[in-house]
């Protein structure tokens, strides 16, 4: 009693969920082919930190794998070259200024005729002169990112930036070491710059186009990938076309030089039958679809020949009330036919597939079928299967 109480239960459960219907469509596949594709990022993908005058490493920002974004502080550097730069700017600011007041005060002079034409132009000239040598002065510190109109003073220190979104692939220089100008001191990995390097049968030559795409499975979901290259020459070890194809999507975890399985998908060149691959199910080990049964599909045809039958059976009461035991049979029947699956599966053979569809022999346009919420059907199935009525 306990077991056809529970099986009750669960049935009522399973038929109050709302099952989609959708029906088979033509749709357009091309071939595809599962690759061996290995991550990798090409050269301009990284960049290395460094600073443009001797220096001596004062502090660290940052550490190996740290993600950092444009513009945010790396290293910290104290450097002689730069504490002669800003001492010689302040006072080329200090002497420019001074020989404004000394050119304002001679041109005075030369505007009521006590100083020579001579005199102001020596005046200029070292105006200029100085100007010339601040402007020099200020576009270096701009290179070595030091804000000349913050500066008050000399300093030995200067800070090193991220020039690009990325992450730290190495810290190349241990802290408080020496180092010349232009060496590399950190080494960043430029976000969004990964690529797939696929490897392609010979077969495939004449099929694969730029722009075709190629979909790497990561963590449970999809990367889409869009081949950019097709290198010239084949790879000497495998012998197969080398593939580049960009990975445009924001993604996490990817590691340079891990292999893979890719799927290149030809652009699409024929039509099938098609259903979403939300419809597919393994059931006792094939392929199936689940479709609606014939009397689930002329539910209303049904109800207008009920109607029918009840008027029959009222004008035939008397004739009934004698035929008790056809009765009890009769709403067995009903009952049995209330609690069949109105469900039924069919076996597929799988033709071609893409990111959404599955194109499918055993199928034929326009035919209705589940789309979703399969399991809930091959529920129902097996419950039937096990004799759910509790008999």
């Amino acid at each position: 009693m306990t077991k056809w109480l529970l099986l009750c239960a669960v049935s009522l459960s399973l038929y109050a969920v709302e099952i989609p219907i959708k029906h088979a469509e033509k749709r357009a596949f091309g071939t595809s082919v599962t690759l061996n594709s290995q991550i990798v990022q090409l050269s301009n993908a990284k960049q290395s930190v460094m600073s443009l005058v001797d220096g001596h490493i004062e502090h660290y920002y940052v550490t190996a794998g740290h993600s950092v974004t444009k513009g945010e502080k790396m290293v910290l550097i104290e450097s002689i070259v730069v504490s002669k730069m800003t001492a010689e700017y302040i006072s080329n600011k200090k002497q420019l200024k001074a020989q404004e007041q000394n050119y304002r005060a001679t041109k005075k002079l030369y505007d009521k005729g006590m100083a020579s034409m001579q005199e102001l132009n020596a005046q200029s000239m070292q105006k200029n002169v100085l100007l010339a040598k601040l402007n020099a002065l200020s576009s270096q510190l701009k290179t070595l990112e030091i804000d000349t109109t913050q500066l008050k003073e000399a300093t030995a220190n200067f800070t090193l930036y991220a020039h690009s979104d990325g992450v730290v692939s190495e810290i190349l220089q241990p802290v408080h070491s020496s180092i010349k100008a232009d060496t590399p001191i950190i080494s960043i990995v430029k976000k969004q710059a990964f690529y797939l390097k696929s490897f392609l049968p010979l077969a495939y030559a004449s099929k694969v186009r730029i722009g075709q795409k190629i979909v790497l499975r990561h963590h449970g979901r999809n990367i889409v990938s869009h081949v950019t290259q097709i290198l010239p020459k084949v790879d000497s070890a495998t012998q197969r076309i080398v593939l580049l194809s960009s990975i445009e999507e924001e993604t996490q975890n990817l590691y340079i030089n891990a292999y893979v399985p890719a799927t290149l998908y030809f652009d699409a060149t024929r039509s099938y039958v098609a259903v979403e691959k939300s419809a597919l199910s393994f059931f006792q080990n094939e392929w199936v679809i689940f479709v609606p049964t014939e009397d689930e599909h002329e539910e209303h045809a049904g109800h207008d020949h009920g109607t029918h039958n009840e008027h029959e059976d009222h004008t035939g009461h008397d004739h009934a009330t004698h035929d008790d035991h056809d009765d009890h049979v009769d709403a067995g029947h009903e009952e049995h036919n209330e609690d069949k699956v109105p469900y039924t599966l069919r076996v597929v053979n799988i033709i071609a597939e893409d990111d959404h569809y599955v194109a499918l022999q055993g199928i034929h346009e326009g035919d209705a079928y589940v789309s979703d919420k399969s399991y809930y059907v091959k529920s129902m199935l097996l419950k039937s299967s096990l004799g759910g009525h509790g008999h």
